[in-house]
């Protein structure tokens, strides 16, 4: 700190200030982080309609589900196929997705994933899939064995051992730790979220999904 009398001082604050407050308004725009009550972005406007359909829906088994008043446009989110090949949200247009991070040493993820693949023998097809990510860093055999063992069958095994999903949504106020799940529609369009496991294999989480599906 200079010894500046107050003055010369005061315009430099307020300037500092002005700028702090462009960078948060020029944030907000960019990504809508957690200010759900922005105007959508782009192609989600066509989406507005169908998140409003869905609000009421958001209740019992799945009412932890966030479904905010504007659906928001993703950042590119990346991973890898059963093969080890890239694979990206975009490969996924035209489907509505439940997207989810897992990971093997997280006891509600391991909770949930019957019910993720019970959900997607139910509903997976042309229309939606659910598309679970495993966030396992070291050994890749591990959550393969897991999945076996626990006669998940019906979900591929998707990863992405470097963490790079969870850190963009992290980036973005949409994930605070496993599991994470998000709904999103045909476009690509963040329709709701939610920090924390669901029944995902219950009669609420059915009849949400089918309506996501109709957008």
């Amino acid at each position: 700190m200079t010894d500046r009398p107050p003055l010369l001082r005061r315009p430099a604050l307020l300037a500092g200030l002005a700028l702090g407050v462009a960078g948060l308004i020029g944030a907000a725009a960019l990504y809508g982080g957690a200010l759900d009550g922005n105007a959508p972005t782009g192609q989600c406007h066509a989406s507005q309609a169908l998140a409003a359909r869905l609000k009421p829906l958001a209740k019992g088994e799945v009412a932890a589900l966030v479904v905010p008043q504007s659906p928001r446009e993703l950042p590119a989110l990346t991973f890898k196929d059963p093969e080890g090949k890239p694979l990206s949200l975009a490969d996924y247009r035209g489907r509505a997705v439940l997207l989810n991070l897992w990971a093997t040493w997280c006891v509600p993820c391991r909770k949930e994933m019957p019910a993720l693949d019970r959900l997607q023998a139910e509903l997976g097809g042309p229309n939606f899939t659910v598309v679970a990510i495993n966030m396992d860093s070291r050994d890749p055999e591990k959550p393969k064995e897991w999945l076996k063992t626990n006669n998940i069958t019906r979900l591929a095994y998707l990863a992405d051992p470097e963490g790079k999903v969870f850190q963009t949504l992290r980036s973005i106020g949409r994930a605070t730790g496993l599991p994470t799940t998000l709904l999103i529609d045909k476009s690509g369009c963040l329709l709701a979220h939610l920090d924390g496991p669901a029944e995902w294999a219950s009669d609420d989480a059915t009849v949400l999904i089918r309506a996501a599906t109709q957008g």
